[in-house]
């Protein structure tokens, strides 16, 4: 029987996982996928993911492949995974790929939402997605005015946790921007590719932009000469999810892979006592 690659589009709630890559004594969504396919393949099989997710961080649509020898068609695979699956994982959809296609490094961008909700008065169902950041203003254009100069070729040690595997710290950041809904703040970035921590850190200074502790260009001078030290707080994991991973030729449909995290919309009702 021959050998098949298998490509597949991922949501997870990262609430209670310890990130993506499979770790000792950990819960990890590379492991549960794992553990499930072992199980139908009766061998160990490592799955390949686009890119690792840290502790309590979301995907809307993770990309990872795997390779099998087995009858199941490759359609078919996202809803033999999803019966034995928790309830926390979801295959969108899976497909058949070209043996030299890759996961990691066939994907020419990536994509991170992060959403922070501004209200005073907590929630409950926002809670699991977002920060829930209050205690100052936040100004979205100034957060924009300082995400604009990032767009480009850069080298970004400053937003560059210890402890990763890369050798070098260059991104290609290919989008950036900040809007508001209401209450929520939204920030994206798209890079070809992400340093560990990045955007984590990345929000956490410009929260600080926000609330005009610090100005768009003391924000720029601090990356461009990478004063490290003075990147402090990692903005709360929550609030961050891998939105989509791009190929040049993607093996789904844009409607499997696109926008799948729903966006937060609160509109106030205003009740009129007779």
């Amino acid at each position: 029987m021959l050998t098949q690659r298998i490509a597949l589009v991922i949501q997870y709630l990262g609430t209670h996982f310890h990130g993506w890559q499979r770790q000792p004594n950990q819960r990890t969504v590379q492991e549960e996928i794992e553990t499930v396919l072992a199980g139908v393949l009766k061998q160990p099989t490592r799955v390949i993911a686009a890119g690792r997710t840290d502790t309590g961080v979301h995907a809307a649509a993770q990309v990872a492949h795997f390779e099998a020898s087995s009858p199941i068609p490759p359609e078919r695979w996202a809803g033999v995974l999803n019966s034995r699956l928790p309830n926390d994982i979801l295959i969108r959809a899976s497909a058949e790929v070209d043996s030299q296609w890759h996961a990691r490094f066939s994907a020419v961008s990536r994509r991170y939402r992060y959403i922070l909700y501004t209200d005073k008065q907590p929630n409950l169902f926002v809670r699991p997605f977002s920060w829930h950041y209050y205690y100052a203003p936040l100004d979205e254009s100034l957060i924009q005015e300082a995400l604009n100069p990032l767009v480009g070729h850069h080298h970004l040690a400053a937003f560059h946790r210890a402890g990763s595997q890369r050798q070098h710290s260059w991104v290609e950041v290919q989008e950036a921007k900040c809007d508001r809904q209401g209450p929520f703040v939204q920030i994206e970035v798209q890079a070809n590719g992400f340093l560990y921590g990045m955007m984590r850190l990345l929000v956490g200074l410009l929260v600080e932009v926000g609330t005009s502790e610090r100005d768009p260009s003391s924000f720029k001078d601090l990356w461009v000469n990478e004063r490290r030290s003075e990147v402090k707080y990692a903005s709360p994991a929550q609030g961050l999810c891998l939105l989509r991973v791009a190929y040049p030729e993607s093996p789904f449909p844009p409607d499997i892979w696109w926008d799948t995290m729903p966006g937060f919309v609160l509109s106030p009702s205003v009740m009129k006592l007779p």
